[in-house]
């Protein structure tokens, strides 16, 4: 296969690689607390050959590698929904969420509910560990308050504290699915503000990603276009020295 066409495949695989990601951004635009992903590009330079007894050297050839996806960890807007166990978390941090094995993931989806047996969980029914681990609110502890620092007040005292961590490096955390992520070594922020009876939106900007896949498509088009032109003028010269005589 000709070199442009190695380029222009490179150029359409990495394509195809960011409308994945552009399409999961705007699938989960309205997502509460989903972080938006990006991805990186970066140059790949290869030689054309390993000859070096020509007296012009080989010229790099320059491919394009999509090397990395990272996650914009901008906070979101916030929505006041009204629900005592809606919860937003203004700043760094992220709420702490059981697996079924017993580890822990973490998400910025604080739309909590209390499940049949009265434990705190998520929409997806995982319990959110408070620094007590797990919280069962009963129907005689009445309505629940919970304060900036997460502390949970009910009719019949202080439950517990919300457990939110931080992470010093957060694009080293793993996306697990769910909204949910995996990381090791989460630490306790300074500060902790929680804002009860509110959520925080995905902070996807729908008409920056609308425009990130119009210029995709466009991009493609003319990628296409350029390895057309390329076959066309192969498959041209190929009949063109078919006819010459021997």
């Amino acid at each position: 296969m000709e070199n442009a066409q190695l380029i222009g495949l490179s150029r359409q695989t990495a394509l195809r690689n960011q409308l994945d990601v552009v399409a999961n951004n705007m699938a989960n635009i309205n997502t509460t607390g989903y972080k938006s992903q990006r991805l990186l590009f970066e140059e790949y330079l290869m030689p054309v050959a390993e000859a070096t007894e020509f007296q012009t050297p080989d010229h790099s050839l320059s491919y394009v590698l999509d090397y990395q996806s990272i996650t914009d960890f901008d906070t979101g807007a916030f929505k006041s929904t009204g629900n005592d166990l809606d919860l937003a978390i203004e700043g760094d941090g992220f709420f702490v969420v059981q697996m079924g094995d017993g580890s822990e993931a973490y998400t910025r989806d604080g739309a909590f509910s209390l499940d049949a047996t009265g434990q705190l969980v998520t929409a997806d029914g995982r319990p959110v560990l408070t620094t007590g681990g797990p919280l069962t609110i009963s129907r005689e502890d009445g309505a629940v308050e919970i304060a900036k620092d997460g502390t949970i007040s009910t009719e019949q005292g202080i439950r517990g504290k919300i457990r939110v961590v931080t992470f010093e490096d957060p694009q080293a955390l793993q996306k697990n699915g769910d909204n949910l992520f995996r990381g090791e070594n989460p630490g306790i922020p300074q500060k902790v503000g929680i804002m009860q009876g509110a959520l925080e939106r995905s902070n996807v900007q729908g008409v920056y990603e609308v425009t990130q896949l119009i210029e995709i498509t466009r991009a493609y088009e003319s990628v296409s276009k350029m390895l057309k032109n390329v076959n066309d003028l192969r498959q041209q010269a190929i009949q063109t020295l078919g006819k010459l005589e021997a």
